[in-house]
């Protein structure tokens, strides 16, 4: 019998203000009937100690180097379910929530136990009225996932609780007897494309997965991977450019139907020669390199 409801997982890395306003933000929740977890990715500017002095109830756990989004969340989410909860929520350390946000999450969940996982609707933090994920879905015949409401003004009229085809890690609830039977995030991915991987394994044990944008967060986006000033190179770093290569390949590879396999073939092959001759005109050489990096690792 579960004594613990929901283990909050949040990944800090030098980022000690915006996990900190994250924090902030989970302790306006009215009934607190969950336990932030924190993990420390290695940081190198005392962050995890700030965090812990500020927030003594907080769990922190110090990963002692940077293991990515996966690694680091599956830390958390190992230990949510050796200490018993019932759920765990990946949560962007970069995000703020709404008051009722949590509540509307597990009630669902509650009531629907064939729900393997459920995500919140996403606005971005600076543009309120902006979406940033209102669901996502798999495109087969091209292999391409997606996010049809991503950049757009949002539209209540049409908001709906849906199935779809995986969740974002920055908003990801999952019941912990799940994760028992599917295992956790894939640590080799590192960055990117873990979160599919995590839904698609989901539903392949029978659960589904459901958007509820009654359920509303804000992210800010791209702390983690984006400058703050424009380089030679533009402002993403182009380990994003080679994780997203290499890991979409990895997807592709392991769950892709045999039906689809010469179109996304043609499709991500095009497409990426697309990309790297854009980074090549625009002089962006090492983004050019990092991507061809990611297909050769992509296909061993």
């Amino acid at each position: 019998m579960y004594n613990k409801r929901i283990a909050i997982i949040l990944i800090n890395w030098n980022s000690f203000q915006y996990t900190w306003h994250c924090i902030l933000s989970l302790n306006k929740i009215p009934h607190q009937n969950f336990t932030i977890l924190v993990i420390d990715n290695g940081s190198e500017d005392d962050s995890a100690t700030k965090l812990i002095q500020t927030f003594p109830e907080i769990v922190l756990i110090r990963a002692g180097k940077n293991l990515g989004f996966s690694g680091g969340n599956n830390l958390g989410l190992q230990y949510a379910i050796d200490h018993g909860y019932e759920y765990s929520l990946l949560l962007n350390n970069d995000t703020e929530v709404t008051e009722s946000f949590l509540s509307v999450l597990s009630d669902y969940m509650d009531a629907h136990t064939e729900v393997g996982a459920i995500q919140p609707k996403i606005y971005y933090y600076h543009n309120r009225n902006l979406i940033w994920n209102d669901g996502a879905y798999f495109q087969p015949v091209l292999g391409i996932t997606y996010t049809p409401g991503h950049g757009k003004i949002a539209d209540p009229s049409k908001d709906t609780i849906k199935p779809v085809d995986w969740i974002t890690g920055c908003g990801f609830f999952i019941r912990n007897t799940v994760l028992q039977k599917t295992g956790l995030l894939a640590n080799e991915f590192f960055l990117y494309y873990e979160d599919v991987d995590l839904s698609f394994r989901i539903k392949k044990a029978g659960y589904s997965l459901i958007y509820h944008p009654g359920s509303v967060i804000y992210h800010i986006a791209g702390v983690a991977t984006r400058k703050t000033e424009k380089e030679k190179e533009g402002f993403l770093d182009p380990m994003v450019h080679y994780y997203n290569t290499r890991n979409h390949l990895w997807l592709l590879r392991k769950h892709l139907p045999f039906l689809y396999i010469p179109t996304a073939t043609l499709y991500t092959f095009l497409y990426t020669i697309a990309i790297m001759g854009y980074f090549v005109c625009r002089l962006r050489f090492t983004k050019a390199k990092a991507v061809w990096k990611g297909i050769k690792d992509g296909l061993k």
